[in-house]
């Protein structure tokens, strides 16, 4: 099943089912007003959204031309967002770079901030910024909704409040980034509003490639529309879905429409390339010394996608534009 919201709903949207060409869509409103709504009480609504689904698919002379400008995020807003860093190649790349030793904690102890949910981007906005010197950087990953998971939940478990699946720019001002981490207090500025894919969709419709909880396909980075990186989203990764859930849940119940992220996608095999311009700039510095690829521009534009073995688009693609905070705002 796939869903989406319309930004016409307000701010938490208007909950709509999407067919599996991402071409067409049906109100869901006759069944529940938002997505939000429908995850905490999914036993509820899911058979009656999978009949809608279904039919819709059934019925080609059904639905609304689907447009991804009028979509908001699947989740406009989140009670909770939370980010692992899930591939320890991508880690182990960064603190090389600066002559660090990878920890043989985080072999086994995921890495995990707790990130804005207030707000989170459409799948078409722009990527504002008050100033390029920032660092602006893209950072292409998976992400999971969960239902109420309680505290503590066991590992055995976790897996099973899996209820949504999407892809995410995680936009980072990477030269913010440093001086709020040395504060020892986490960071606010270098993290501005996050951006997932048009689409949220069921394991279910990922049933030849989502495997131990980690979805075996490519995710394809776009950078100014020449390919920058296609890693394969679950080769290398260190700890699955239901072990971040897990790790996360130790301490603390996760309540319904939780998002969890993958981190930064990366594999050990460097010819796949990059999810991210840092970890390009790192890799840079490990063979020559220099980091010479930039940062983005105002005017670069991102595309991240992932398609299946039909090259069929799956989430549909997140499409964004760097743009002046100041020009934006007049």
């Amino acid at each position: 099943m796939k869903l989406a919201s319309l930004k016409q709903g307000g701010r938490d949207g208007e909950l709509i089912v999407v067919d599996k060409t991402l071409s067409r869509y049906l109100p869901a409103s006759s069944v529940v007003a938002t997505l939000q709504l429908a995850i905490e009480q999914w036993s509820r609504f899911q058979d009656t959204l999978l009949a809608l689904y279904n039919q819709l698919n059934e019925d080609d002379t059904l639905g609304k031309p689907l447009d991804p400008d009028e979509l908001a995020s699947p989740l406009p807003r989140a009670y909770q967002w939370l980010d692992g860093s899930a591939y320890l190649s991508h880690v182990a790349r960064v603190r090389k770079a600066r002559g660090a030793e990878m920890p043989a904690s985080f072999q086994h102890d995921p890495l995990m901030y707790q990130g804005a949910s207030d707000s989170f981007l459409s799948p078409t906005a722009p990527i504002y910024a008050a100033d390029e010197s920032f660092g602006i950087d893209f950072e292409t990953e998976v992400a999971i909704i969960t239902d109420d998971v309680p505290q503590g939940v066991s590992l055995a478990l976790a897996g099973d409040h899996i209820q949504l699946i999407m892809l995410v720019n995680d936009v980072s001002l990477r030269n913010l980034i440093p001086s709020e981490l040395a504060k020892g207090f986490g960071f606010i500025h270098g993290k501005p509003p996050t951006t997932f894919s048009p689409v949220a969709v069921t394991p279910d419709e990922l049933i030849n490639y989502w495997d131990n909880y980690k979805i075996n396909l490519p995710i394809h980075s776009y950078l100014n529309g020449q390919l920058f990186g296609k890693p394969n989203a679950g080769t290398d990764m260190q700890f699955n879905f239901a072990q971040l859930i897990h790790h996360a849940a130790k301490t603390r119940p996760l309540m319904a429409g939780t998002i969890i992220g993958s981190g930064t996608v990366s594999n050990n095999d460097l010819t796949t390339g990059c999810s991210c311009l840092a970890e390009k700039r790192v890799l840079e510095i490990i063979d020559t010394g220099t980091a010479t690829t930039p940062f983005l521009h105002f005017g670069d534009q991102v595309k991240i996608e992932m398609l299946d073995e039909q090259s069929q688009s799956i989430f549909g693609a997140i499409k964004q534009t760097v743009i002046s905070y100041e020009q934006s705002n007049g």
